[in-house]
């Protein structure tokens, strides 16, 4: 197992909210989903970074030093080091140096699995490695496997920058193709006059676990961050009969680069065309209130962040204090408290969810012919049927019909209202 030497950095023109100890928890959470052994995590407080090393040239020449007491493999960094910076680093300290958006790209690669997913991560791993392919260092040579090194982005880091730019333009005309794929499938839903609600909210919030007890979706569920990558569609039934379409997508990050939000936007597409967002929170993590803020932060970015949305507070079974719980309710969107590990107030987060898409259903009582059962079985299919009784003149039923279909029912005289 590898051994990596943690480096948390605190700029003092900072105003996220974090602080030192804050990000500091977040690196080694990262760092740990990895596999990689941490040793140390060093902290430093800097007023802003050096061109040369980001750090001072003396605490540089200090982190060598630990480096090699504790024969440590990586050097990993909670910000972004520019190629220069990079490149001086693993020249002083001799051995490679991984930085914020490398750290990310790893765990990506590790969890992507549709072949979209994992065309995106190499897409930006060569995106990232194009501006630092200068001389022939440390960061040349990662061949050897480890941390950084994960997916087919840096297997083989002598190509040269002509054989690089060949694939990457390849890797983004296979995007293109995998883009028409996903328009098509979302014109069927529209076609269908099918809605969609995208899950979004912090990495490890529990959207997968909610997707489960929503759908029984099946989603692998791991309690680290970034375990899905690669989005999930899946039907569900609203507690009126209207069908309706829920996705999960990849969890948020504080302070995400914003060249891996343009790198997966792809994966991202389905925020921005949904109709309403579920905002999953984990209301027991201490950061609460700041994941809140990064996750705006990414909707902001994608321009989505005016969509209706309901937040919906998780994990509240390890809450034992309610007056925190009344607070998010009174400061947070749209709020509904829930467990989607323990299915606990599944049934209020439904019902909110179906007040939003109300006027897309009409409750109607109707008179059919025996000989249509055909419109039972649709009824049933379609909608929520909460009387039906077989008479004598025909089958009359009460139910609740997606409007779309009611009107076309109704236009081509199959099914008659009863006022």
């Amino acid at each position: 197992m590898e051994k990596a030497l943690l480096v948390t950095i605190y700029l003092k023109s900072d105003r996220s909210g974090w602080s030192l100890e804050d990000s500091a928890c977040e690196l080694e959470e990262l760092v740990a989903s990895c596999g990689v052994e941490i040793v140390e995590n060093i902290t430093y407080v800097c007023d802003k970074p050096t061109p040369n090393f980001f750090l001072g040239s003396g605490k540089t020449e200090e982190l060598a030093s630990i480096v090699h007491d504790l024969k440590i493999d990586a050097v990993i960094f909670s910000h972004d080091l520019s190629g220069t910076q990079q490149r001086n680093l693993e020249g002083i300290i001799g051995k490679k140096t991984i930085d914020r958006t490398q750290l990310i790209l790893h765990i990506f690669a590790k969890h992507a699995r549709s072949l979209e997913g994992k065309t995106q991560v190499e897409l930006a791993q060569l995106q990232y490695l194009m501006p630092r392919l200068v001389g022939h260092g440390i960061v040349l040579s990662r061949t050897g496997g480890g941390i950084g090194t994960s997916g087919q982005g840096e297997q083989k880091l002598e190509l040269d920058r002509r054989r690089i730019r060949k694939k990457i333009d390849k890797l983004k005309d296979d995007l293109k193709d995998l883009k028409q794929h996903r328009l098509n499938i979302r014109k069927k839903r529209r076609d269908k006059d099918l809605v969609t609600v995208a899950l979004v909210g912090y990495t490890n919030a529990g959207k997968s676990t909610l997707l489960n007890t929503l759908t029984s979706a099946g989603q692998v569920i791991s309690d680290g961050l970034f375990t899905t990558l690669d989005p999930l569609s899946k039907s569900l039934q609203l507690p009126n009969g209207e069908k309706i379409i829920i996705s999960d997508t990849v969890g948020f990050l504080n302070n995400l680069p914003h060249h891996l939000i343009e790198a997966f936007k792809a994966t991202l597409e389905e925020v921005i065309e949904a109709d309403l967002l579920l905002h999953v929170l984990d209301a027991s993590n201490p950061l609460a209130l700041e994941h809140n803020k990064a996750v705006f932060e990414v909707l902001k970015e994608l321009q989505a962040e005016g969509k209706p949305m309901i937040t919906a507070l998780n994990k509240i079974d390890l809450i034992d204090d309610q007056k925190k719980l009344e607070r998010f309710r009174r400061e947070l969107n749209n709020p509904v408290s829930i467990s989607a590990k323990t299915g606990k107030n599944i049934d209020l987060l439904l019902a909110k969810i179906q007040e939003n898409f109300a006027e897309r259903v009409v409750n109607l009582e109707v008179m059919i012919p025996h000989s249509r059962m055909d419109l039972v079985d649709l009824f049933y299919r379609e909608g929520k049927v909460e009387e039906i009784k077989y008479l004598q003149e025909g089958i009359r039923i009460k139910l609740f019909l997606p409007k779309v279909l009611s009107h076309k029912l109704l236009h081509s005289k199959q099914i008659e209202e009863i006022l």
